[in-house]
């Protein structure tokens, strides 16, 4: 899955990644169906052990544009995960408590703590693409911020947390047939907002600010991914390889009993 992560510095212009590949993954969906099943076993048993050795910490950012398929992520990658070591963290329009503190503020409160999982729906990086598209903020704001929050996560990453960062690449034709289900099934209407056709109408704007982010913001040690998500069986294929490739790499162990239980009979 190397092949979709964007190397630090690097200038990605997203109409060069294409949103429908599947890589050299040759089963089509039924296969990716089967390995996404042992993949999800091995995130439960490398999920429990992060708890149990209670040593490392695991940010993963998610970010898409609407109908992108950030909730069928936490849904079907983490399916199976111990609820008591994962945490999912949605970041929504800003309260005017945390729009009187400085952008990071509510992001800081929301980091994981030690042999914690935690899954950020949204991110600190609205506060480059929002308010950048939507003129919320002058541009010498916004674009101090990102050397702002490279720092943020240095300094997260040099504490002990293992980041991971991935943008779920659909297209305009994806996005329209996602936002029609919704429209046609009233069991989704609570999930359709009128306002989601006003950005639709953004998308270059989206783009482009996407590009700076994925360009200034990719470092080694908080990589982004650039994740084809037309396929969603795909998308949830190389997210779950990333996380189990990455947990492995940790090398956790399992901490030993701090008693003998050698001679412990249980009557």
């Amino acid at each position: 899955m190397k092949q979709y992560i964007v190397k630090p510095e690097s200038k990605v212009k997203l109409a060069k990644w294409d949103p429908n590949d599947t890589g050299k993954f040759k089963g089509g969906k039924k296969q990716g169906l089967v390995q996404l099943e042992k993949l999800n076993d091995k995130l439960e048993s490398l999920q429990e052990l992060l708890f149990a050795e209670h040593k490392h910490k695991v940010l993963i950012v998610l970010q898409a544009m609407d109908t992108g398929g950030k909730d069928g992520v936490i849904r079907r990658v983490f399916d199976g995960v111990n609820p008591s070591g994962v945490r999912v963290v949605s970041f929504k329009v800003p309260t005017p408590e945390e729009l009187a503190h400085d952008f990071l503020w509510r992001i800081r409160k929301g980091v994981p703590d030690i042999g914690e999982m935690v899954i950020f729906n949204r991110s600190q990086y609205e506060d480059v693409l929002v308010v950048r598209v939507h003129n919320l903020v002058p541009p010498e704001v916004w674009g101090a911020r990102f050397e702002q929050i490279n720092e943020f996560e240095r300094e997260l990453a040099e504490n002990g947390t293992t980041i991971l960062k991935f943008y779920l690449q659909i297209d305009m034709d994806e996005q329209k047939e996602r936002l029609q289900a919704r429209l046609d099934d009233p069991t989704k209407h609570w999930k359709f907002r009128l306002g989601d056709l006003d950005e639709r109408k953004l998308w270059p704007d989206y783009m482009k600010a996407y590009e700076d982010v994925l360009s200034k913001t990719s470092t080694e040690y908080a990589p982004w991914y650039i994740v084809p998500a037309n396929r969603k069986w795909f998308r949830d294929l190389v997210i779950s390889s990333v996380l189990v490739d990455t947990l492995e790499g940790l090398k956790m162990k399992y901490p030993e009993s701090d008693e003998n239980l050698d001679e412990v009979v249980i009557e």
